[in-house]
C-alpha cells in the first residue's frame, strides 16, 4: 500500500510539473506573438500615414523579435521609402525568391539601380522579368544597365520581348532606341525615336539622340530639325549639342547660324574659373612638395591665366625657379612682376615684406647681372 501511494504521488508530482511547463508555454507563446503582431501593426498603421520615421522604429523592433519573410520585406520597404537602398538590398537579397512578393522583388532590384550596381540590378531584374515579364519599369531599367554594361546585344533581345507586346511603353522604347544606337543599329534607333515623339515624349534627350542618328545616317536636314528644338529645351547650355547643331549647320550652308552655334559652344566648353583657379593652385603645391619643380611652375603659371594678379604665385614661381631650376632670367622676371604687384598693396602684412625683402635682396646680388 505504501509503495501504491508513492508511486501515485510521484505520478501527481511529474504531471503537475508537466502541466506547470505547458501552461508556461500557453502563456509565453501567445505574448510574444501578440507583441509582433502589434509591432507590425504599429508599422503599418505609421506607414499609411507617410510615418517612416515612426515606422521604422517599429519594424526595427519587429526584425529584432523575428528574422522572417515578412519582418524583412516591412523593414525594407520602409528603408526603400527612406532612400536607404543599401539596407534595402541587403535585407531582400536574402528572403526566399518564392516570398518575395512583386513589389519587395522590384524594389530589391531598383534599390540596385539607385546605387549604380548595373551588374546585380542585371542579375536580379532578370529574375523579376522571369515572373513578371510585363513589368515595364525593370525590363527599361535592365536594358539600360545592359546596354551601359557594353551588352547593347542583351539589352536589345530584352527589349524586344517586351516590345512584341507592347509598343507604348516610354521607358522601354527609350531603352530600345539607346541600346539600338550604341549597337549602332541607326536605322531602327531613329524610328525608336521618331516612335517616341509622336508618343509625347519630346524631352532633350530623345531629340537629342535623334538627331544625332540622322548625323550618323547623313540625313543632315532632318538631323538639323531634331538638333535645334533639343538645343533651345537645354536653355542654349549644352555644349555637345551647340557643337554638334553648329557642324550640321556648316554641313547645310547655314554658315552664320552655324558659326554662332560653334562660337557658343567655345564658350559653354570653357572651364569654371572659379573652380580651375583652385585646381590649378593645388597641383601647382602639390608638385611642389613632391620635388617636381618644373611640374609645380608649369601648373603655377596655367592658374595665372585663371588668377593674373595672385602676388603669392609670381613668388612661388620665381623661388621654384631660382632655387631648383637652371632659368634665372626667368626667375629675375618673375621676381620684378611680383614686386611691381606687391607695392601696389596700400597695407601689405609683415609676410608680404619679408617677400618683398627676399625679393629685393636676390635681385640687388645674384639676379643682378642678368639682362632682361
Amino acid at each position: 500500500m505504501r509503495t501504491l501511494i508513492v508511486i501515485t504521488l510521484a505520478l501527481v508530482t511529474a504531471l503537475s510539473a508537466k502541466g506547470e511547463v505547458s501552461a508556461k508555454k500557453k502563456v509565453v507563446e501567445p505574448v510574444v506573438a501578440d507583441t509582433l503582431t502589434l509591432l507590425v501593426q504599429a508599422g503599418d498603421s505609421c506607414m499609411q500615414e507617410s510615418n517612416t520615421y515612426e515606422a521604422l522604429k517599429y519594424f526595427q523592433q519587429a526584425y529584432a523579435r523575428c528574422d522572417s519573410s515578412l519582418t524583412r520585406m516591412k523593414l525594407a520597404d520602409c528603408y526603400y521609402k527612406r532612400g536607404n537602398y543599401f539596407h534595402t538590398a541587403n535585407l531582400l537579397k536574402n528572403v526566399p525568391a518564392g516570398d518575395l512578393t512583386h513589389e519587395a522583388f522590384r524594389q530589391l532590384t531598383l534599390s540596385y539601380q539607385k546605387q549604380d550596381d548595373s551588374y546585380s540590378l542585371i542579375f536580379w531584374g532578370r529574375n523579376l522579368i522571369s515572373r513578371f515579364p510585363m513589368d515595364g519599369e525593370v525590363v527599361a531599367a535592365v536594358t539600360t544597365a545592359l546596354t551601359r554594361t557594353d551588352q547593347a546585344w542583351a539589352g536589345i533581345t530584352t527589349a524586344e520581348k517586351y516590345f512584341k507586346k507592347d509598343t507604348t511603353n516610354v521607358l522601354v522604347n527609350r531603352a530600345l532606341a539607346d541600346a539600338y544606337f550604341m549597337d549602332r543599329k541607326f536605322d531602327q534607333s531613329v524610328a525608336m525615336y521618331e516612335r517616341l515623339l509622336q508618343l509625347g515624349d519630346s524631352t532633350f534627350n530623345t531629340l537629342y539622340s535623334a538627331g544625332m542618328c540622322y548625323t550618323r545616317l547623313d540625313s543632315l536636314e532632318l538631323a538639323y530639325q531634331h538638333l535645334l528644338p533639343a538645343f533651345l529645351l537645354s536653355q542654349m547650355q549644352h555644349a555637345g549639342c551647340a557643337y554638334r547643331l553648329g557642324v550640321v549647320c556648316v554641313d547645310t550652308d547655314r554658315l552664320d547660324e552655324g558659326l554662332g552655334y560653334l562660337n557658343l559652344a567655345t564658350k559653354l566648353l570653357q572651364p569654371d574659373t572659379t573652380t580651375m583657379r583652385a585646381i590649378t593652385l593645388s597641383q601647382g603645391e602639390a608638385y611642389y612638395l613632391m620635388g617636381q619643380y618644373a611640374q609645380a611652375v608649369e601648373a603655377w603659371k596655367k592658374h595665372m591665366t585663371y588668377n593674373p594678379t595672385s602676388i603669392a604665385t609670381h613668388y612661388n614661381i620665381a623661388n621654384a625657379i631660382f632655387y631648383y631650376l637652371p632659368d634665372k632670367k626667368q626667375a629675375k622676371t618673375y621676381y620684378e612682376r611680383f614686386l611691381e604687384l606687391a607695392r601696389q598693396e596700400a597695407n601689405p602684412n609683415a609676410q608680404l615684406q619679408e617677400m618683398m625683402a627676399k625679393a629685393e635682396e636676390l635681385l640687388k646680388k645674384d639676379l643682378s647681372k642678368i639682362r632682361k
